[in-house]
């Protein structure tokens, strides 16, 4: 057996799977059309067209969510490591931490925390 048949099967059948499943369900699926399947909704509520533009605070609201939560984890991490980085594990945190809260008082400035 080839070395390399295990995952040529794998991705065999990674692709066949998917497929499969999508033929099927158009083979099964009954197509009734309904208004109220039609309807965007969030959290399980229908919500009303959204008019004009789309604000793009939602947007930078889960960027920010996404740089803190980097943070988090890459302080979680620092801390479990700390006894074994030794002194260049903390200058490396501190600059870190010092451009981040830069970062911070930068958006904080331009009233990017400014929820309303």
């Amino acid at each position: 057996m080839h070395p390399y048949a295990p995952l040529l099967i794998f991705i065999g059948l990674a692709l066949l799977i998917p497929v499969a499943i999508s033929v099927l369900y158009s083979l099964v699926s009954s197509r009734r059309p309904d208004p109220v399947k039609s309807t965007p909704y969030e959290s399980g509520y229908p919500t009303p067209p959204i008019e004009g533009r789309f604000p793009a605070k939602f947007y930078f609201i889960a960027m920010l969510f996404v740089i803190f939560d980097v943070e988090a984890a890459a302080m979680y991490s620092w801390a479990v490591l700390l006894r074994e980085l030794g002194a260049y594990g903390l200058a490396a945190m501190a600059l870190f931490l010092i451009v981040f809260i830069l970062g911070d008082l930068y958006v904080w400035k331009k009233g990017g925390f400014d929820w309303t």
